[in-house]
């Protein structure tokens, strides 16, 4: 049976669509399918990649150096599946120089926290008092006891946040039911104290036998005050964005379990929903911010890709993980405009560029 002529047409068509895509496949691989890339431990060896291979708009990277550098940057990393595609030092900084990661290093508490849970010394479920003991806040116990690991993790503690970074019993105290309240809140360093009660091993060696040396970062926990603060190179800053970007795993060991990192990841209670363990969540409805209790309407950063995540620090130190893209970016420096405690104008202004370079 002979096809109409119009029949004939289209079936050429698509078996030459068909071939022609067949054929092109080997010769244009599709950098999305590659392996993650995990750079060597104990080794400054860091695979690259270059723009072209990715098909970015190399035009728009130097208008995005000038603005980081004019915005007080002092480093500033890509990584696509791990390879490195951009990494620049600017205002005195360079690649062996630390810097500090302010409260983006509250993920690195999230991360422990679950690798002691993961291991069995803890379940976050639990009350803060199992680990600690009792009268470790000023509430009374009926409303201390309330007060569980994953409250500390999701900032609904209810205590109240507005007498400083003190944690000392007498200036933990309460001010809401844990779960009722959201607040960004210093008392989430006690899950330090949890994990360290728990293991028997004080915080910082368990960190350095169970997360630090195992991606090969580099630095160190240093007191300032009240707080106690990640300092590092920016590369490992990138090693632990690159850690999370791999659903917790670091070249065939599974660091962090892939169900607590899910749970992290995403909405950990119904007061902000931007806020998962200590990470930011973009493309919510709404989202709260430090020291105000104003629920603000949309997303987080409207110009990031939705399922990107961020650990936010103090004068714009970032992590911005976006999976779909398969990106891991970091910046650390001084504030790019006005003193912030985590968000800022010049997230959606940063994201502004990037996508002008790989879109």
């Amino acid at each position: 049976m002979k096809l109409p002529n119009m029949a004939l047409i289209v079936l050429s068509a698509l078996l030459v669509f068909s071939c022609s895509k067949d054929n092109d496949a080997p010769n244009n691989p599709n950098p999305q399918d590659e392996n993650i890339y995990y750079p060597p431990l104990n080794s400054d060896i860091w695979e690259t990649k270059s723009i072209e291979t990715l098909n970015w708009n190399e035009t728009q990277l130097q208008p995005l150096l000038d603005f980081l550098e004019e915005k007080n940057t002092k480093s500033f990393m890509i990584l696509h599946n791990g390879k490195i595609v951009v990494e620049h030092y600017m205002n005195g900084h360079d690649s062996n120089a630390v810097w500090y990661w302010a409260s983006a290093g509250k993920t690195l508490t999230t991360a422990l926290s679950g690798i002691a849970q993961d291991e069995g010394y803890l379940n976050i479920e639990n009350k803060v008092s199992d680990y600690l003991g009792t009268g470790w806040t000023s509430a009374d116990l009926d409303k201390e006891n309330l007060i569980t690991c994953k409250h500390l993790l999701s900032m609904s503690s209810g205590l109240d946040d507005t007498l400083g970074d003190d944690v000392s019993p007498t200036n933990l105290q309460y001010i809401a039911d844990a779960g009722t309240r959201w607040a960004y809140h210093n008392v989430y360093v006690k899950m330090q104290d949890v994990v360290a009660q728990a293991t028997n091993q004080s915080w910082e060696n368990y960190f350095i036998s169970k997360l630090k040396n195992p991606i090969g970062m580099n630095g160190s926990w240093i007191g300032l005050g009240d707080l106690s603060v990640y300092w590092s190179n920016t590369r490992s800053m990138a090693r632990f964005g690159l850690l999370t970007l791999a659903n917790g795993n670091w070249q065939g060991q599974q660091i962090i379990s892939e169900n607590y990192l899910n749970d992290a990841l995403n909405t950990s209670q119904n007061l902000n929903q931007s806020y998962g363990y200590m990470w930011w969540l973009n493309g919510k409805s709404s989202f709260r911010l430090p020291q105000t209790q104003i629920q603000f309407p949309g997303e987080l950063i409207p110009n990031a890709p939705d399922d990107m995540f961020a650990a936010l620090g103090k004068n714009d130190q970032k992590i911005y993980v976006v999976p779909s893209l398969k990106l891991v970016i970091v910046r650390m420096g001084e504030t790019a405009d006005d003193e912030n405690f985590a968000l800022s104008n010049f997230d959606n202004d940063l994201w502004e560029k990037i996508n002008d370079l790989i879109n």
